[in-house]
Order: structure tokens, then C-alpha cells, then sequence
């Protein structure tokens, strides 16, 4: 008995005849009566009565559907397995991230992905905002991305692996309060260094200046380039706020930082479409869950 058999005969208990058995497969019908009538000759014993062009199960033939059934499901459950492991051998995985979330924690992530999976090539691309994250993943461009919020598109999910603080981030010899902690205020008080307007950094920093109301924002400079923004509060441009572990690293170039009250902080989220993934972003998202929470 092989698999073969086990189908032609799963096959014609779904249709009805062997002559709509055979069309649904598709074999010739003549083919799929003889490989049936050699499986009765090695079982020793009829499955079907054949009453003309209609057909009806023995009490043989009831018997031997159900564990037909089970091997054929367990069959292709082992194509689907062996065709997995061959896609985590191979292939690409496209991820888009906001650019202040790839340091941490995409750049871990992606590490761990490649070490388990060095076949795969990962393809990242940052765009400026969170919707566009959304947008790139909508439409199949990327199929995983991190961005600071839950979707709000009935086609996409999310999964939220962390909260994520930002810090200010200050010229060399700025003075700190001696708590530690630095108020939106008096981070006010410095010129900002920013990225343009719908950034997420942006976003997080005006939501925090309107809720504390200084007496005066100044910005003193916007720009694209987040390389720069580092490099501009060290030459006294003005103050930033980025998060912690880019804060850190500013930090060991000799920059003050600090955490800011009250805490501006966002969601990182790994945000998918509904259904099926491929295997290589199965394994992803499966990495970054198992991470985040």
C-alpha cells in the first residue's frame, strides 16, 4: 500500500464515483480503478461495492478510510516540516524598522535570527515613521515590522515586545540635577536638535512638551541625518532626546544624559499581516515574542 492508493480511495469517498475521484485529482479513470483494485489484492478484501457508476464503502472499506485519512494528513504535515527546513536554509526575510529601533532591538534580534538561520539573508529596510511601517508591511514590501504602535488596520497585528525610554541628551558639561532625573522644562530651556515633523522621535518629543507647557521651546536645529544628531549635541548645537541605549552610547562619547520626567517612553511592536507567515518570519517573530515578554 502506498500513499497513492490511500488518496485514490480517500478520493473517491469525498466524490462519490471513481469517475469524479479521478477528475479531482486529476488522473485517468481507468488508472485510478486499476491502482484501487491492486490495493484490494494486497489488503485481500473489497473496499468499495460497486452498484454501476455508483459506489459504496464494505464494512473493509470503513475501516480503512479513518487511518487513510490520518496518513495522508501525516504526509503532508512532513512535506510541510521538510519544506520549512529547507526555506530556514535559504532565502531572505524582508524587516522595516523605524531607524531609532534598529540599535536595540532589531540589531540583536537580527544577530540571534542569523546565528540560528545563517542561510538567510535578512533584507532591512527605515522609513521615517511608524505609519509607513505599517504601510511597507500592508502591502508585502517588508513582512515584519518594529514600529512604536499597535496597528489600528484590520489586516494587520502586532505583537508589543517591550517600552522603550528615551533620555535627553545634552552638550558635554551640562549640568544635571542632582536627583538624576531631568524635567522636560528644563530640557525646554536648551535648543532642540531634532528630526522633521511626523518622526517618531518628534512625535513623542511635542507630546511631551505639550503636556508640560515650558515657557518656550526653541528649536535649533531639524535635521535627517540621525548620525548627526550625536554629533551636533557634542559640538553644543543644542540638547536631544534619543533612546536609552543611543543615549548610552552618546554618553561614552561624553555627552550628559539623563531620563526625563516626566518618562517619555513608546511601545516597540512587531507588527505583521493576519494569516500565514513564511517560515523564515515565523521564526522571527517567534524570537522576538519569546524575547520581549
Amino acid at each position: 500500500m502506498d500513499l497513492r492508493q490511500a488518496a485514490y480511495v480517500v478520493a473517491v469517498v469525498d466524490h462519490g464515483t471513481f469517475t469524479a475521484a479521478a477528475a479531482s485529482i486529476p488522473v485517468s479513470q481507468p488508472a485510478l480503478s486499476q491502482a484501487i483494485a491492486t490495493l484490494e489484492r494486497e489488503l485481500g478484501t473489497a473496499l468499495f461495492h460497486r452498484l454501476g457508476r455508483e459506489v459504496a464503502l464494505t464494512p473493509a472499506g470503513e475501516a480503512f478510510v479513518e487511518p487513510a485519512r490520518r496518513m495522508l494528513r501525516d504526509a503532508e504535515l512532513a512535506r510541510r516540516v521538510v519544506a520549512e527546513a529547507a526555506d530556514l536554509e535559504s532565502g531572505h526575510l524582508d524587516l522595516v524598522a523605524l531607524p531609532t529601533l534598529v540599535a536595540e532591538p532589531l540589531v540583536a534580534l537580527v544577530g540571534s535570527f542569523r546565528r540560528a538561520h545563517p542561510g538567510v539573508v535578512v533584507r532591512i529596510a527605515e522609513p521615517e515613521d511608524a505609519d509607513a511601517v505599517a504601510a511597507q508591511v500592508r502591502s508585502g514590501e517588508s513582512e515584519l515590522g518594529l514600529g512604536d504602535h499597535l496597528p489600528d488596520d484590520p489586516s494587520l497585528d502586532g505583537d508589543r515586545l517591550s517600552r522603550q525610554a528615551l533620555h535627553a541628551v545634552l552638550p558635554p558639561g551640562s549640568a544635571l540635577p542632582a536627583s538624576g532625573r531631568l524635567t522636560v522644562a528644563r530640557l525646554a530651556a536648551f535648543p532642540i536638535i531634532t528630526t522633521p515633523r511626523g518622526t517618531s522621535t518628534r512625535r513623542l518629543l511635542a507630546d511631551a512638551l505639550r503636556q508640560s507647557e515650558p515657557d518656550e521651546v526653541r528649536i535649533g536645529v531639524v535635521t535627517e541625518h540621525r548620525e548627526a544628531i550625536v554629533p551636533l549635541v557634542l559640538a553644543g548645537a543644542g540638547a536631544a532626546i534619543l533612546p536609552e541605549p543611543l543615549a548610552r552610547a552618546a554618553a561614552a562619547l561624553g555627552a550628559a544624559t539623563a531620563p526625563v520626567s516626566p518618562a517619555i517612553e513608546r511601545d516597540v511592536v512587531l507588527v505583521h499581516r493576519r494569516g500565514a507567515l513564511s517560515p523564515a518570519a515565523r521564526a522571527f517573530r517567534a524570537l522576538a515574542v519569546g524575547d520581549g515578554g
